[in-house]
């Protein structure tokens, strides 16, 4: 017998696979019908039911530069902890638990992952951690997660623990439009983010992996406030449906163009960037449509910008567009970004410029927790170098080619 189960007064907790398999499954069932404000008490229920305590969930906030604790009966509600330096953030970066030993037993900080983007960060506290609790508290994590973006659909209470500072209208309609910030699968990844959080209006992205084709977009429409907003998620619907219609990307360009031509007239106007990745081969394919022109990355070092053909931007009414197209090595990179990263100034009045984003882009380091971490890093790295503000909108969207096979599903793992 183990020798916490052993310490007399102490409840001897079954934590055997099929003790597990019994949790999650009543958990789930609970949760079906469950009001969102009743998720965080059951929970702690759950964790109590294998001896932990001091439940905290923490998600992660719309800069994403802290983890903010989610308010809730039977919930630990302590102070946000920062993404760069706390074991919360190590967790949340590298998408693997971290373990904390504590003079009451063992701090447990476990990713939150919905699919391979992240939501945040499940904390517990443990009298102590064998294999068979990492094990349940890895399958209790993941379910949470799921659990978390599932009730998020319909109620405000996980918008606003993110918020920590007033969003505007047209940043509440930009992160409505936005898809999940990564992405990552065993032949491609994909990574996002944009600035300002709570200020962000013309600039948008998206993307979507539809059997062996990626297909992404970057956008930035015209314009500050609520008519860059509107404008950006006319371009980006007309987009989505353009794609799941199953157009060329030439004639993906030509209906976003009439689409917003016919919304907002001659002098409003989107550029945008369209690519297609086939992820068996390698082959990316892009129109550019006024836009700034793309960074190929290989072994994390900038080696040339994507020029080609360009067209009009969106609305404009340009020719039917020529592609470009490029064979990717595995691991290569591709950036695309909007013109508020280069464009900014700074306290002299110098352009940002593109010969330092790039030397930006070659100095970041390898993170572990591979593209959701260096999209963050990257983004926080630029603003910082642009002196810490950004006065417009400016977004970063990377591609990486994986080149694994991609026609059969990776086998189950075992976990003894």
């Amino acid at each position: 017998m183990e020798e916490r189960e052993r310490r007399p007064g102490k409840k001897v907790v079954d934590r055997s696979g099929g003790f597990g398999e019994r949790l999650l499954g009543l958990l789930l069932d609970r949760a079906h019908e469950m009001p969102p404000q009743l998720i965080a008490p059951m929970i702690a229920d759950e964790v109590a039911g294998i001896g932990g305590r001091d439940v905290s969930i923490l998600l992660q906030d719309y800069a994403r530069e802290l983890l903010v604790p989610l308010p809730g009966q039977r919930l630990l509600v302590g102070e946000p902890e920062e993404i760069a330096d706390s074991p919360a953030g190590t967790a949340f970066l590298r998408a693997t638990p971290v373990e904390v030993a504590q003079a009451d037993g063992v701090r447990m900080y476990l990713p939150l992952l919905d699919g391979s983007d992240e939501v945040g960060v499940l904390a517990l506290t443990l009298d102590t951690v064998d294999d068979d609790d990492r094990r349940l508290l890895r399958r209790l994590a993941s379910l949470v997660a799921d659990i978390v973006v599932t009730k998020h659909a319909y109620t405000d209470r996980f918008f606003q623990a993110r918020r920590r500072e007033p969003m505007s209208v047209a940043a509440e309609m930009q992160w409505s439009l936005l898809p999940p910030l990564t992405m990552s699968v065993p032949q491609v990844a994909v990574g996002g983010a944009v600035e300002p959080a709570y200020d962000i209006a013309g600039d948008s992205f998206d993307y979507a992996l539809n059997d062996n084709t990626l297909h992404a977009a970057v956008i930035d429409a015209m314009g500050h406030g609520l008519d860059a907003a509107t404008m950006a998620t006319v371009a980006v619907g007309a987009y989505r449906h353009a794609r799941r219609a199953g157009i060329s990307l030439a004639d993906k360009y030509q209906y976003m163009d009439q689409a917003i031509a016919e919304q907002f007239g001659a002098d409003h106007f989107v550029t945008a960037q369209m690519m297609e990745l086939d992820i068996t081969t390698g082959l990316f394919q892009w129109v550019n449509a006024g836009h700034p022109v793309p960074l190929l990355i290989r072994e994390k070092q900038v080696v040339r910008q994507l020029e080609g053909p360009t067209t009009l931007p969106v609305g404009l009414g340009g020719a039917c567009p020529s592609l470009s197209e490029i064979q990717l090595q595995r691991g290569d990179r591709v950036l695309c970004y909007t013109d508020g990263v280069i464009e900014e100034r700074n306290a002299d009045g110098q352009p940002f410029g593109e010969e330092k984003l790039i030397g930006c882009v070659n100095q970041l380091e390898q993170q572990e927790g591979g593209m959701r971490a260096e999209a963050l890093q990257l983004s926080h790295a630029l603003k910082q170098e642009r002196g810490g503000h950004t006065s417009d909108d400016a977004t970063v969207f990377l591609i990486e080619w994986r080149g694994n096979p991609a026609d059969h599903p990776p086998p189950c793992r075992t976990e003894a």
